[in-house]
């Protein structure tokens, strides 16, 4: 009776173990929440007017800031922190320091990074050349570069550490491309804000690994027309691993943007 009991007890234990593992894989999410990191001592200027029409666009092909979710707060890379477009995406909190024009208690603007802050390698690195390698520096909107020191200073140091990127809802899909090369950028990415790999999955194949084409978007040459989408997506900082089953329908365009219901966190 004694090993009746124990056996049944067990019994519930691996049905209740198996259901959590089945709703995981569900999720499409191994459960690790990326962390903040250490502050670290950098540069920051800004570009561009009150407005941030400047900032529209850039290297990362976000397209209107505004439209894909990312408004104002945000900032350019130098090379050494943009890692060739990898770093796309990627959430700083960022304070000014040791500088008259600092504002007081040094507040904390969080930004994302939407562009690359190319060298000018006419000028000297510390002297109007601030991105150029290997100094580490943020170019930000003049919005969120107010939030924590007067406009008038020009340059400040700042001290900077990566942040959890909160977004709402899923990861966002826009399509561009032909009937025979379909190009993503990825969006409204959470968790550590970046992408390490890709993969698409046609209701009629199996999973196709995509190439990195530029900043966040990424690229697969198939056919894919006519059929329903998914995305197996991998965090470049945490290897987080995300499945987004039939992100787009069968009838997806190039133009429109597709949104899952799953997340980084």
């Amino acid at each position: 009776m004694a090993f009746s009991k124990v056996s049944w007890t067990l019994g519930l234990i691996l049905v209740a173990c198996t259901v959590i593992v089945a709703e995981s894989y569900t999720l499409g999410v191994r459960k690790a929440r990326f962390m903040p990191g250490r502050w670290s001592l950098a540069h920051a200027t800004f570009y561009g007017d009150e407005t941030a029409s400047e900032t529209m666009g850039g290297a990362c092909g976000y397209g209107n800031l505004f439209n894909s979710g990312y408004g104002t707060d945000t900032a350019a890379l130098s090379s050494t922190l943009f890692r060739n477009g990898y770093a796309c995406g990627t959430c700083y909190q960022i304070r000014c320091v040791s500088s008259p024009h600092c504002y007081r208690g040094s507040p904390i603007a969080t930004v994302t990074a939407t562009n690359l802050c190319p060298p000018n390698w006419a000028q000297d690195s510390n002297n109007g050349g601030w991105c150029n390698p290997p100094r580490t520096h943020f170019d930000m909107s003049k919005p969120v570069f107010m939030k924590i020191a007067a406009w008038k200073a020009g340059i400040v140091p700042v001290m900077y550490r990566r942040v959890p990127c909160v977004k709402k809802g899923g990861l966002r899909f826009t399509f561009q491309g032909n009937g025979y090369w379909l190009l993503v950028y990825v969006m409204n990415v959470g968790g550590g804000g970046d992408i390490g790999g890709i993969w698409v999955k046609g209701s009629k194949t199996g999973w196709m690994s995509m190439s990195h084409n530029w900043g966040a978007s990424y690229q697969a040459f198939a056919t894919l027309g006519g059929q329903a989408l998914s995305f197996k997506v991998t965090s470049y900082t945490t290897k987080q691993t995300i499945v987004a089953w039939n992100v787009a329908p069968s009838n997806w365009n190039v133009g429109l943007t597709y949104q899952a219901s799953v997340n980084f966190v």
